[in-house]
């Protein structure tokens, strides 16, 4: 599991593009100048690991583009010590870039093979997340509730209400809703009933599927 020299300055061009197009937050631009994410995606596609692009992973998802990462990572605020719930491990790149801004991650994949992929490839990396589980991530954890932050990784229909309940009051949760295209939402809760909604344009993601059992 090689990080050179090489992967090393291709970061720090990544991180300079990521400034280009918007990104502000210290501690995220630091987490992805140190993560290799050419040990997140298949060896095939090594040369292009730190090209601003989604690249396709197993179980037909996606690892989404730096930006996105970034972005969504940046619109939560995360703050040391924060438990953040992440909908969707995946190829476990936004779980590393969570874990390095000092948040406790707890985080869910629905597809087996990734779930046991990434809960293999993470501690190897040394990053440890506070609990990784695989499930129906429309249900939340709600044995670990209440969150500080949730950010749901796929693109859903409609915010699942048992995600809403585990959201704290002044929490955000962080999600592309719609089918084909995506708006990314923020929602803060503002108390036990009321929610502030605030949107960021156009994303494209793989849709968030539900257990139908």
């Amino acid at each position: 599991m090689k990080d050179t020299a090489k992967h090393q300055g291709l970061r720090n061009q990544l991180v300079t593009v990521l400034q280009q197009k918007g990104i502000t937050d210290k501690n995220v631009l630091e987490a992805i100048k140190k993560i290799p994410r050419h040990l997140f995606l298949n060896s095939s596609f090594e040369d292009y690991a730190y090209q601003d692009k989604a690249f396709p992973i197993a179980a037909g998802q996606t690892i989404s583009q730096p930006y996105t990462v970034a972005f969504q990572t940046q619109l939560l605020e995360i703050k040391k010590g924060h438990k953040v719930l992440e909908i969707g491990t995946g190829s476990g790149y936004q779980t590393a870039v969570l874990c390095l801004v000092g948040a406790q991650v707890f985080s869910i994949e629905r597809q087996n093979e990734l779930f046991k992929q990434t809960s293999a490839l993470l501690p190897k990396l040394g990053i440890r997340p506070k609990h990784l589980s695989f499930g129906d991530g429309y249900k939340g954890l709600p044995n670990h509730a209440p969150f500080d932050s949730i950010i749901v990784t796929a693109g859903a229909p409609i915010i699942p209400q048992p995600l809403m309940a585990q959201l704290k009051i002044g929490g955000r949760l962080v999600i592309p809703l719609g089918e084909d295209v995506q708006i990314m939402t923020l929602l803060i809760r503002v108390n036990e009933k009321q929610f502030e909604k605030h949107e960021f344009g156009e994303f494209r993601f793989v849709p968030l599927l539900e257990d139908k059992n």
